[in-house]
C-alpha cells in the first residue's frame, strides 16, 4: 500500500507533448530600451505584400487602347478583377496586421512592470474583456489573438493567454493576478522539506499569513495547473 501511495494518479501527463518541445516562432517581439519597451511584429510572419508591376502597367496598357475588340475588352476585364482582388487580399492582411499589433500593444502596456522586469509578482490581473474593451474589439477577436499567437520577450517566449489571469482581493483589499500566488506557492514547494512535504492545508496557512485568503480547495487548483503532485508523491526517504 505504501507503494502504491507513492504512485503517480495521472501518469498519462508525462506523455503529453509540451510546448517547451514545440519549435515556437514568436510573431511578436518586445524589447527594452533603457527602460522603455518597443513591440515590433515579427516580419518572418508578416512580410511585405504589393502588386506586381507588370500586372498594373499590363491594364494600363489594355485599358488605354485606341480601340478594344471583345477579346481585348475580356482581357482588361480579367486583369482588373485580379487587381482588384489582389489588393483585398493586401488591404485584410494589413488589417490583420493592425488587429494583432493593437491587441498585443493594450497587452503590453497593461503588464508593463512585469514585461520590464520578468518578476511575475509584477503582473496585474487581466481578463480578455479588459483588453477588449480597450481596443474596441469584441472578446472573441482578442481570445482568437490570445490563444495563438506568441511574443518574445527577454525574459522568454510566451504564449499571450498566460499574460491573462485573474483576480485574487488580498486581506488589505489589493487586487493581485492569482500568478502571484503561484509563484509564492511554487517558491515554497522548491523549498520544502523534502522529507515532510508540504500538505495543502499548510500551503493554505501560509497563503493566509501572507494576506491571501484562499480556500484549500483553489490551492489544490494551482498546484495542479502547476503539474506539482500532491505532498504525498513529492515526499523523498
Amino acid at each position: 500500500i505504501a507503494e502504491i501511495l507513492r504512485l503517480n494518479p495521472k501518469p498519462g501527463d508525462s506523455n503529453q507533448v509540451t510546448t517547451k518541445q514545440l519549435q515556437i516562432i514568436p510573431d511578436f517581439h518586445v524589447s527594452n530600451n533603457d527602460g522603455v519597451l518597443i513591440l515590433t511584429l515579427n516580419s518572418k510572419n508578416a512580410p511585405e505584400l504589393r502588386v506586381s508591376r507588370s500586372y498594373i502597367d499590363m491594364f494600363d496598357h489594355y485599358d488605354k487602347a485606341a480601340t478594344k475588340d471583345k477579346k481585348l475588352k475580356e482581357a482588361v476585364q480579367f486583369v482588373k478583377q485580379k487587381l482588384d482582388s489582389a489588393k483585398w487580399f493586401i488591404d485584410a492582411i494589413k488589417q490583420r496586421q493592425q488587429t494583432l499589433l493593437k491587441t498585443m500593444n493594450a497587452i503590453m502596456q497593461y503588464q508593463y512592470e512585469y514585461l520590464l522586469t520578468g518578476d511575475e509578482r509584477k503582473m496585474r490581473p487581466m481578463i480578455l474583456k479588459d483588453i477588449a474593451d480597450k481596443i474596441d474589439m469584441d472578446i472573441s477577436t482578442v481570445s482568437r489573438v490570445a490563444n495563438s499567437k506568441y511574443v518574445q520577450t527577454e525574459f522568454g517566449t510566451f504564449l499571450l493567454k498566460s499574460f491573462f489571469s485573474e483576480a485574487i482581493q488580498t486581506e488589505s483589499g489589493e487586487e493581485v493576478s492569482n500568478k502571484e500566488v503561484k509563484k509564492i506557492l511554487e517558491d515554497c514547494i522548491g523549498n520544502e522539506d523534502k522529507r515532510k512535504p508540504l500538505a495543502d492545508e499548510k500551503l493554505t496557512d501560509i497563503l493566509k499569513e501572507r494576506g491571501y485568503n484562499i480556500a484549500r480547495r483553489t490551492v489544490a487548483k494551482y498546484r495542479e495547473q502547476m503539474n506539482i503532485p500532491v505532498a504525498r508523491l513529492r515526499k523523498e526517504l
